[in-house]
């Protein structure tokens, strides 16, 4: 079973295309509120269905008209005289789907977020599973990662099954391991920290990462962060905030991990010739790969320790900006940059995220709204400070005007923050 998309994020009134690997899919909800998922071609002329609209909770094919319904049913041919009965053969096929409303127990509290990305579904899996890199990668991001804090790890694998695996990690001078960490086939990685308190009281931190391969070289990824016990401080921030975090996590990870997307594709070549892997930090990228090794069969193409199974097709890469056109691309967020005028780029954070994630869509719409409507208050403002003869007058409308434009100023950052892509600096240590 394959994760899809956050039912939060879906479309209201229109189909959502999507892939599974290479298997191009239609999800929607029908007019009951079900979920349904289709082939993404019309049994016509194989037009795509996530081209179409929903009349009445049926999909329609904007190519002529046809309707579907339920289990692929065709229910409507503009085209076919009144007396003539619809083909059986006009169905499409059908896909199970369910809709999971929580994934974590009572008394959790927790935040989801949604992320396109420019690299393999497995480098995708291995990054989520490999602790080691966070110190390095992620130095100073949220407050928690630094570099001088990379050390050697400790691993303790307790299952292993064609299922996946799991086991505990932690520091390697921890008497007992804090994290637990579990694979579950195909695409999920869950990872949770047990914690007690000044009073002896358990609580518990979960971030459970849905993984699917979107495509040779293309994954998404979703995420959900959970806890029993919350700082207070971070309920002071809105969940849009938090989404940028996880963007810019994601972003400080893709120049290497799209790079390295290129490099295992062309090398054609199992990990065990390429990777060097350490017991004090890749435990889990190993067993990930060997797993890999025992399973790949029951996948389009894969890449695992000792074994490969190539596509019949190369990959079309995307690269991960850097230099002058990471600063051109962060700047379009809404085009993606250079040479890709209008064209979804994973490799820009609106394309990679924000049209993906409701909230985040209608948070840019609100501050762009009021940015606008601020800057015209501003403008106006100065008209009438220009007009008035009084001083004292003048003197409080071009305050005014000043305070106008600083909001208009912080809603543009804001809408900046959700829009520019993460552009790593170097520091001197």
């Amino acid at each position: 079973m394959y994760p899809l998309y956050l039912t939060q994020d879906l479309p209201e009134d229109a189909p959502l295309g999507l892939t599974v690997f290479d298997k191009q899919l239609v999800l929607y909800r029908d007019g009951s509120g079900l979920l349904r998922c289709y082939e993404d071609r019309c049994s016509h002329r194989l037009a795509k269905l996530s081209e179409g609209q929903l009349i009445d909770g049926r999909l329609e094919c904007l190519h002529h008209g046809w309707q579907f319904q339920g289990q692929g049913k065709c229910v409507e041919i503009p085209q076919l005289p009144s007396d003539a009965k619809i083909p059986k053969a006009a169905c499409v096929k059908a896909y199970e789907v369910r809709d999971f409303k929580v994934l974590f127990g009572p008394g959790f509290d927790y935040s989801s977020t949604i992320h396109d990305l420019p690299y393999e579904h497995s480098i995708l899996l291995e990054n989520l599973m490999d602790p080691a890199h966070i110190p390095i990668s992620h130095d100073r991001t949220g407050f928690t990662a630094k570099r001088e804090n990379a050390q050697p790890l400790r691993f303790e694998v307790t299952e292993r099954t064609d299922r996946g695996f799991a086991g505990y990690w932690g520091e390697a001078k921890d008497q007992s391991l804090p994290y637990f960490l579990r694979f579950e086939a195909p695409g999920v990685v869950e990872n949770t920290r047990e914690l007690v308190d000044k009073n002896g009281e358990k609580h518990y931190s979960v971030g459970l990462f849905l993984c699917r391969s979107t495509g040779q070289g293309k994954s998404m990824a979703i995420m959900r962060f959970g806890a029993t016990k919350q700082s207070p401080l971070a309920k002071l921030f809105p969940d849009w905030y938090f989404h940028h975090i996880s963007c810019t996590v994601f972003e400080q990870d893709m120049g290497f991990l799209s790079s390295q997307n290129e490099i295992l594709l062309k090398e054609k070549f199992p990990t065990k010739n390429l990777y060097l892997h350490l017991k004090s930090s890749d435990v889990w990228v190993a067993e990930y790969r060997t797993w890999v090794d025992r399973v790949g069969h029951g996948m389009p193409y894969h890449v695992g320790h000792s074994t490969i199974s190539l596509p019949n097709e190369p990959a079309m890469v995307e690269h991960a900006p850097a230099g002058l056109v990471a600063s051109v691309s962060a700047s379009q967020p809404a085009k993606g940059g250079i040479g890709s005028l209008h064209v979804p780029n994973r490799t820009n954070l609106y394309f990679r995220h924000v049209i993906h994630c409701k909230g985040c869509r209608d948070v840019v719409k609100s501050f762009e709204a009021w940015k606008i409507g601020l800057s015209g208050i501003a403008l106006g403002l100065i008209s009438v400070a220009i007009l008035v003869s009084g001083s004292q007058w003048k003197a409080i409308l071009l305050v005014s005007v000043a305070v106008f434009s600083a909001g208009a100023y912080a809603c543009s950052a804001a809408v900046a923050l959700n829009t520019t892509n993460f552009i790593r600096t170097h520091r001197r240590l």
